[in-house]
């Protein structure tokens, strides 16, 4: 048996499919896209559709790409079934940016499944318990929000790279270093300075603000020192 499930995001078709299936007693489930908001909702629907008797269900991870926070509800999902019907589940293959998300969560990367299951902590320390994984939480959601940003300002500071490795005769890594400084110097989030560099070059384009061609002056002179 093999299905799909889907769910849009900002946006965008298809960011998550689970395809699935079922041998010998043994369903094997691979999301594909990212575990954001929703994620869990596809995942009981998919539970739900899975024939009752199975000896196991593994998830397989190797295709997600991106997790949020959403994704520990994801698993806390998979937890409930493993509890409400009797039936082992494991998650396999960890990697990339969702390995990081478990780490940061406290999960253990090979078996996150048995930390979320854990026992409820004594009244004495609840408060306690509650305010770290209030914090936990926070960080997450922050790292989360910088790869997001990362992943964003990707193509405009690429380009930007290329133009400063065309026109200033340097290095992939020189390029990069100029960016960062010139950042620096003037204040300026490095997206914005790799866009003002990318939008100078354009036909029309305008030149970047004074304190950023003050900065961007500053970088590429000190390059050569």
């Amino acid at each position: 048996m093999t299905s799909a499930a889907h769910t849009p995001l900002a946006g965008r078709a298809d960011a998550l499919v689970i395809e699935s299936r079922v041998d010998a007693g043994r369903a094997v489930l691979a999301p594909l896209g990212e575990l954001v908001r929703g994620c869990a909702d596809i995942l009981a629907e998919k539970l739900a559709e899975l024939p009752t008797g199975l000896g196991l269900v593994e998830l397989d991870m190797t295709g997600v790409v991106f997790m949020d926070t959403a994704g520990l509800q994801f698993l806390e999902t998979l937890g409930d079934y493993a509890h409400l019907h009797g039936v082992p589940v494991a998650t396999v293959n960890w990697d990339g940016q969702p390995r990081r998300i478990l780490e940061l969560a406290g999960l253990d990367t090979t078996d996150p499944l048995h930390a979320t299951r854990a026992a409820e902590p004594n009244p004495s320390s609840s408060s306690v318990v509650a305010l770290e994984r209030a914090e936990q939480l926070r960080l997450l959601e922050e790292e989360v929000e910088q790869l997001r940003h990362a992943i964003a300002s990707r193509p405009v500071i690429d380009q930007a790279r290329g133009i400063l490795m065309a026109t200033q005769g340097c290095t992939s890594e020189e390029a990069w270093t100029i960016l960062r400084q010139a950042s620096q110097l003037s204040n300026t989030k490095l997206r914005a300075v790799a866009a003002a560099v990318t939008a100078s070059t354009g036909s029309d384009g305008a030149p970047p603000p004074e304190h950023v061609r003050t900065a961007l002056k500053t970088a590429i002179a000190d390059r050569g020192r």
